[in-house]
């Protein structure tokens, strides 16, 4: 069975090639608009890894990195950051909340599936 990743970005585009490029290689993708998109729809299905996105409307990065790590049923779910961000302190505070890996856009499609077997293979 092929394990499934949750991709959360305000970016339809983004959200788009991400997911055909993971779809390319297997792995089952469930797309999201914002962290609490993202919350919502993690609570109906089963969910192997969450890529995403900091600057979003509704519910930003770090706030549904914070929510999930929060959450017992949640909190070992590996999650990558995928964003323009490029200030330090970002980085720290993505990793202080929990994200295992960051990603700088625009990304190329090899390096997100590296990041992507690295995590969970």
């Amino acid at each position: 069975m092929s394990k499934t990743i949750m991709i959360v970005d305000d970016a339809v585009s983004i959200r788009g090639l991400a997911s055909m490029t993971l779809e390319n290689s297997g792995y089952r993708v469930i797309e999201a608009h914002d962290g609490q998109d993202a919350l919502e729809k993690i609570s109906r299905q089963k969910v192997d890894m969450i890529i995403t996105d900091l600057n979003m409307p509704v519910m930003d990065g770090i706030t549904l990195i914070r929510e999930l790590k929060a959450n017992p049923g949640y909190k070992f779910i590996p999650i990558v950051v995928l964003t323009k961000e490029s200030e330090p302190d970002k980085k720290t505070e993505a990793q202080t909340a929990g994200a295992k890996a960051w990603i700088p856009k625009p990304f190329k499609t090899k390096t997100i599936l590296d990041v992507v077997k690295k995590v969970i293979g």
